[in-house]
């Protein structure tokens, strides 16, 4: 039933750490009611404030995807935010005890495992996306990301990513969304990040959760992590990642085609907001019987 909304079939939890604070974090996924989007539980503080998922809410981007409301916060949601649109989730409530997500092995792949444990309950209710109507492109500098309507339907993505760095270089790959394509290709990629930037973030009082345990580690020749890399172009399918976290909180799925050269959370957030805020060049879609997101193109609907 892929036109259907989905929750989980009941509760879940884990225990992780921080990747700022370096703490213990606690975090349990709890099924929610159709229409309900994803919501967010501060459980630590008194009034256990709720922060909705959504590009509205997006408070910063420099570091992490941080969303906010009513001077509350959430930071690092965006792996589990790619794992749930990755499977289908579109309604649950995630409680921490902490103002950020467990970074767990820094993929969206513990999270994974965690949902498929509990399994899917569909919910007899169509599933929302939204369906891009125009092309448009979000410049910075060297950096961009390009979106367009696709004419077969889903979700594509193709990023690339330049280091001037002997091992990274460029790498570029293509992803055809899918929740078994999500699984296999994209959700164990781990996060990644030069030593000499890992020194800088413990100076600034960051990233002190930050460990080979967490993300690959690169100094100036070679990947530090004694395992070694998952995929040999892990880096990329990790920015591919990040973007489908960031993208999500469009608040359903995009069908579109992007092509991103360079892109990070800052440029993918004015891409989702620039979206959101010009209901011109997005048209929010109700999927009915026997309806997956392969069907869903300008050329079955009047946008």
């Amino acid at each position: 039933m892929f036109w259907a909304q989905k929750t989980l079939k009941d509760e879940v939890a884990c225990t992780g750490i921080g990747l700022h604070s370096g703490k213990k974090v606690n975090l349990k996924l709890c099924p929610a009611p159709p229409n309900t989007g994803i919501i967010f539980r501060r459980i630590d503080l008194a009034s256990r404030p709720e922060i909705k998922a959504h590009i509205a809410n997006v408070v910063d981007g420099r570091y992490a995807t941080t969303i906010g409301q009513n001077k509350v916060t959430i930071s690092t949601v965006e792996h589990l935010l790619a794992a749930l649109l990755g499977l289908g989730i579109d309604n649950i409530f995630v409680e921490v005890d902490a103002p950020e997500v467990p970074i767990m092995d820094g993929s969206a792949a513990p999270f994974v495992y965690l949902i498929k444990e509990t399994g899917l309950k569909i919910q007899p209710v169509p599933k929302r996306v939204f369906v891009l109507k125009k092309p448009c492109i979000i410049k910075e500098g060297d950096r961009w990301i390009y979106a367009a309507p696709v004419a077969d339907g889903g979700l594509r993505i193709n990023f690339t990513i330049d280091f001037d760095h002997p091992l990274l270089k460029k790498q570029t790959y293509t992803f055809h969304f899918s929740p078994k394509r999500f699984e296999k290709e994209i959700s164990r990629a781990r996060t990644f990040g030069f030593l000499k930037e890992v020194k800088w973030l413990h100076e600034q009082g960051l990233a002190r959760g930050g460990s080979l345990d967490n993300a690959v580690v690169i100094d100036e020749f070679r990947v530090l992590n004694k395992e070694g890399l998952r995929y040999k172009n892990e880096f990329v399918r990790h920015k591919i990642l990040d973007l489908l976290g960031d993208l999500s909180l469009l608040g359903g799925l995009l069908v579109a085609k992007i092509k991103a050269y360079k892109t990070g959370h800052a440029l993918n957030h004015k891409l989702a907001r620039y979206l959101w805020q010009d209901r011109h060049l997005i048209k929010e879609v109700s999927l009915h019987p026997p309806q997956t997101v392969r069907h869903v193109t300008q050329r079955h609907y009047s946008l």
